[in-house]
């Protein structure tokens, strides 16, 4: 058995250690009282807001994480950059708000040429896929302090005022809409690679796809469908389905969740059966749901006939009134 933990990474630990930062960034909020205007949303959510008059300006800001060793260890750099972009556009959704720009981060132990060519590609690719801007960004050489590479950004969107989403009108009875995965993402790899590459050869095939290729598949961009579906139905929550696996759904509200989700298959069949706990699963990874939609009752079928356009789309269960998330057909309670 191997957790998320024991692979080195400690979620409970680490929200520990950030409480001080967190409650220091919220008292910087001060800095620009009447100015701004107070944040509409505070620190937790999936994306800052901040009220600019007549709108929202969206913040949010991640990157791609120890994915990176999978793409170093083939050499193949080519879709990280989708990665990272789609880790922040996905997030700025969640607040109902449409990307427009992105700036990235780039550190490396030293230049190279060839990566530095393929990991734009992906950038490229990324912003096409979620018809956005790389308006800037940062390459910092470090060789006393970077190991390889890592690569970031932060990105910003617009959401008119009436038009934010923030999990407030949720209520028992509300239908949980799930978008199909296109894998594990960015999300739990520390934990799949430990668990994994000692095991097989990156070149073990299952699934039609060698390990490296489902480990490296990169992150799906939901923001066309969404932003499509926003201009249709009514939406009471968004959530982007990433670290935390589905206890990302709390952070929309303090009701429950009664979920039936997809058969285990690919990546997260193999994952399980080499010996992470099934709750350790769902804790972790997205489980082939990558993105979730709650809406009302009666905006159900238009929902899926939006979403069913472009992704695979399925009803996964409903709000309840009792808190928690209750994986009904693996018998899992988070």
């Amino acid at each position: 058995m191997l957790t998320y933990a024991q692979a080195g990474v400690d979620d409970e630990k680490t929200a520990k250690a950030l409480k001080s930062i967190i409650n220091a960034a919220k008292t910087t909020f001060a800095f620009r009282k009447g100015k701004l205007g107070e944040p509409a949303q505070n620190l937790g959510h999936y994306a800052a807001l901040m009220d600019f008059g007549s709108f929202h300006l969206a913040m949010t800001t991640d990157g791609v994480g120890t994915k990176i060793l999978v793409a170093e260890a083939v050499g193949k750099f080519d879709t990280i950059g989708i990665d990272m972009i789609a880790m922040n556009v996905n997030d700025l959704l969640c607040v109902g708000a449409e990307p427009i720009a992105l700036v990235d981060y780039l550190a490396v132990k030293e230049p190279d040429e060839g990566v530095f060519s393929q990991i734009a590609k992906g950038l490229h690719e990324g912003a096409r896929q979620a018809g956005i801007a790389i308006v800037g960004g940062e390459t910092a050489v470090m060789p006393d302090l970077i190991n390889g590479f890592d690569l970031a950004g932060t990105a910003i969107g617009v959401v008119e005022k009436d038009g934010v989403i923030t999990g407030e009108k949720i209520k028992p009875g509300d239908v949980v809409i799930g978008i199909s995965s296109s894998g594990v993402h960015s999300n739990g790899l520390t934990l799949a690679r430990k668990l994994l590459i000692p095991r097989y050869s990156l070149d073990y095939e299952f699934d039609g796809k060698k390990l490296w290729e489902h480990l490296l598949e990169p992150t799906r961009i939901y923001v066309k469908l969404v932003l499509e579906l926003l201009k249709s139905v009514e939406v009471y929550g968004l959530a982007h389905i990433t670290g935390g696996g589905l206890l990302n759904l709390k952070r929309l509200t303090n009701y429950g969740f009664s979920l039936e989700m997809p058969p285990l298959e690919g990546i997260f069949k193999l994952i399980y059966e080499n010996g992470v706990p099934l709750e350790e699963m769902f804790r972790v990874f997205n489980m082939g749901v990558g993105f979730a939609v709650i809406v009302p009752q009666e905006g159900k079928e238009e929902v899926l006939e939006v979403l069913n356009k472009h992704y695979e789309s399925f009803e996964l269960g409903m709000v309840t009134k009792e808190p928690g998330i209750v994986v009904e057909n693996y018998g899992v309670r988070l």
